[in-house]
């Protein structure tokens, strides 16, 4: 398995995960629901999403999941329903939204509800569903080819910023691996970091990522102070391949990420895993229990 997160756009989109199977569904009233606000990055169920969102949000709340963040809003919808379906929809199952994914538009001129295609009226929206950040997902490899494009891109979040703020919320970028690797002498995660507002532009750290790319999410809160109110919670496997993992199951030590939570400024963290082996589902249900065990 190729572990680079430099996918196409197209991959992106439909990236399939393993279905869960018939056999485990039934049995996901074993694990027992955690009193942590513990959230979920829906990315993980995608294609559970696509074909029955309202059964997979509720198989999610079963869990014990409190709180889940969105992807793929498009032209006023998430997951085919408006704002004030997905909202009543969520509130019903005990859950809420604080964040959710967006992309820039730079490679999908033509959908609405990018950073630069009806940026406002994705802002208008994700209030209407109680959202309190919003955050730049990922830069697709055809928009970053260059030192020069990270520069663009620390002032369209900065501009993009400055509309979430007059909405009473703030706006984040989700880093992979790619912003840590050197390019033209730089690094591109210094240059949006030193590029943008630090009060506008927070940062959401995906503790996989970061570590993958030999990243020490530790010494990046030191040197971001409360510039981190988000995190992707995602494990890594002991093996050469090193492919995603259920929390829990892998090498990160996340109690000692989690021991540092105040001197980042986490306020939401949300399981992902990018790829599964184990049907989704089960990945996710092993996730929340292991963190159940953890000083969070």
């Amino acid at each position: 398995m190729n572990q680079s997160s430099n996918i196409t756009r197209q991959q992106f989109l439909k990236m399939g995960a393993l279905a869960a199977s018939a056999a485990f569904l039934p049995q996901l009233d074993v694990f027992a629901a955690t009193s942590k606000k513990v959230g979920l990055q829906l990315y993980t169920l995608r294609d559970l999403m696509a074909k029955d969102p309202e059964g997979t949000l509720r198989k999610v709340a079963q869990l014990g999941y409190k709180e889940v963040e969105p992807f793929g809003y498009s032209d006023g919808k998430f997951f085919g329903k408006t704002p004030k379906e997905f909202a009543a929809l969520i509130k019903e199952l005990g859950m809420t939204a604080p964040s959710g994914h967006y992309t820039t538009g730079k490679t999908m001129p033509k959908t609405k509800g990018t950073l630069t295609n009806d940026w406002k009226r994705a802002v208008d929206d994700a209030a209407a569903i109680g959202q309190k950040y919003m955050v730049c997902a990922y830069l697709f490899p055809e928009e970053r080819t260059k030192l020069d494009d990270y520069k663009a891109f620390a002032d369209l979040f900065n501009k993009s910023a400055e509309v979430v703020k007059a909405a009473g919320m703030q706006f984040c970028y989700h880093n992979h691996d790619f912003e840590f690797v050197a390019l033209d002498g730089k690094i591109p995660y210094d240059v949006l970091t030193s590029g943008t507002d630090k009060n506008l532009v927070k940062l959401e750290l995906d503790l996989y990522w970061a570590t993958r790319a030999g990243q020490d999410p530790v010494a990046l809160f030191k040197k971001h102070p409360g510039r981190f109110p988000l995190w992707h919670v995602k494990d890594m496997e002991k093996t050469a391949e090193k492919a995603f993992a259920p929390v829990g199951t892998g090498s990160i030590d996340f109690q000692r990420i989690f021991d540092a939570k105040k001197t980042a400024g986490m306020t939401h963290y949300f399981v992902e895993q990018d790829v599964c082996k184990l049907p989704p589902l089960e990945s996710i249900a092993i996730s929340i229990k292991n963190i159940d065990k953890l000083k969070v």
